[in-house]
């Protein structure tokens, strides 16, 4: 299995995530209207990196529950930055995508890591294939191990 610069920084995004679960952080991109729970953010950039993902897929990226993933979607449709698309196979189910807000949000998020998270960026895209795969591994490993003390 090849392990992608992606896929290691969203093992990242899910491991922080639940370090980070009991903390209330609020990012600000300058107007009310742009401003985030980790959270939200975090579930715009999962939606803006897989647009169509399922809501269950989303849970498991971000290692979130459902529940919270259906709450926080509703809260992020009703402020106008996500979309539900329907499912042909299964009525039941929807895509979610970014509207033109959330691609914004998405984008202004982007930024705020390329300026603050620079390093961490330029060291993962200095390694090689391998060092990724070890590096994805040891992430599986240490969200594995959270999941077992939570």
């Amino acid at each position: 299995m090849t392990t992608s610069q992606n896929d290691i920084l969203t093992s990242f995004v899910s491991l922080t995530e639940k370090i980070a679960n009991s903390k209330t952080n609020i990012l600000d991109f300058g107007s009310p209207e742009m401003t985030f729970y980790r959270g939200e953010i975090h579930m715009i950039k999962m939606i803006g990196e897989f647009p169509g993902i399922y809501c269950s897929e989303l849970a498991r990226k971000l290692g979130i529950t459902r529940a919270v993933v259906h709450r926080t979607v509703g809260i992020l449709q009703k402020r106008g930055f996500i979309v539900r698309g329907s499912d042909e196979e299964d009525k039941k189910k929807f895509h979610l995508f970014l509207s033109d807000s959330g691609r914004q949000a998405y984008q202004l998020h982007e930024e705020y890591h390329q300026k603050h998270d620079q390093a961490l960026l330029d060291y993962i895209n200095e390694l090689s294939p391998d060092q990724l795969e070890s590096i994805g591994g040891f992430l599986k490993h240490a969200t594995d191990l959270i999941d077992n003390h939570a």
